[in-house]
C-alpha cells in the first residue's frame, strides 16, 4: 500500500516537473515568434519606404562614396544567384525555414540559450521577409547599398540573415561545448554505459 502511494507521487511530481518545463516553452516560442513578427514588420516598412519613395528616382546618398539607397528588383537569391527561378527559391526558402524552426523546437530551454533562440528567429524573418516580397512582386525588394567596396545591394531582411547566421557560428564554435549541441544532431542519445 505504501509502495503503491509513493508511486502515485512520484508520478504526479514528474506531470508537474514536465507541465513546469511546457509552460518554459511555451513561453520561448511565444518570445520568438513575438520576436519574429516584429523584425518582419520592420522588414516589410522599409521595403514598402523603399517601393514608395526610391523607385523611380536617383540613389539617394547617405554617406558620400561610402552608403547609398538604391532601389533593386532582384529576381535571384544572395548575390544575385539563379535569377528568374522563382519556384526553386520559394521551395529552398520554405525547407531552409522548415529546418530552422525543426531546430528552433529542439533548443534546449535556459539563459544560455535564449540568444540561439533570439538569432534562429531573427534568421527565420528575414527569409520569410522575402518570401513573401517573391510571392507578391515575384522578386525581393533591395535597397541598401556599400559603393565604396561595391557590395550587392540587399535589404533588412538580408542583414537579419548574414548577422544571425555569422554570430550562431561563432556561438556553435567558440562558446558552446559539443555536448551542449546534442540538440543539432539527429542521432538518438545513447544509454549511459
Amino acid at each position: 500500500m505504501r509502495s503503491c502511494w509513493q508511486q502515485s507521487m512520484k508520478f504526479i511530481s514528474v506531470k508537474r516537473m514536465l507541465m513546469r518545463e511546457n509552460k518554459g516553452k511555451k513561453r520561448l516560442l511565444i518570445m520568438d515568434a513575438a520576436i519574429m513578427l516584429v523584425l518582419l514588420l520592420l522588414d516589410q516598412f522599409t521595403k514598402y519606404l523603399a517601393l514608395t519613395r526610391l523607385k523611380g528616382n536617383p540613389a539617394i546618398v547617405l554617406i558620400d562614396g561610402i552608403l547609398e539607397l538604391q532601389y533593386v528588383e532582384n529576381t535571384g537569391m544572395a548575390f544575385s544567384l539563379f535569377q528568374d527561378r522563382k519556384v526553386f527559391i520559394l521551395i529552398m526558402g520554405f525547407l531552409v525555414m522548415a529546418v530552422i524552426l525543426f531546430f528552433l523546437f529542439r533548443i534546449p530551454e535556459g539563459k544560455r540559450f535564449r540568444i540561439v533562440h533570439v538569432l534562429l528567429a531573427a534568421l527565420i524573418a528575414g527569409a520569410l521577409g522575402n518570401i513573401i516580397d517573391r510571392i507578391r512582386f515575384d522578386f525581393v525588394v533591395d535597397f541598401i547599398s556599400f559603393v565604396l567596396i561595391h557590395y550587392p545591394v540587399f535589404n533588412v531582411a538580408d542583414c537579419y540573415i548574414v548577422v544571425s547566421a555569422i554570430l550562431l557560428f561563432i556561438l556553435f564554435m567558440f562558446v558552446y561545448r559539443e555536448e551542449e549541441l546534442e540538440f543539432l544532431s539527429f542521432r538518438k542519445k545513447r544509454a549511459a554505459e
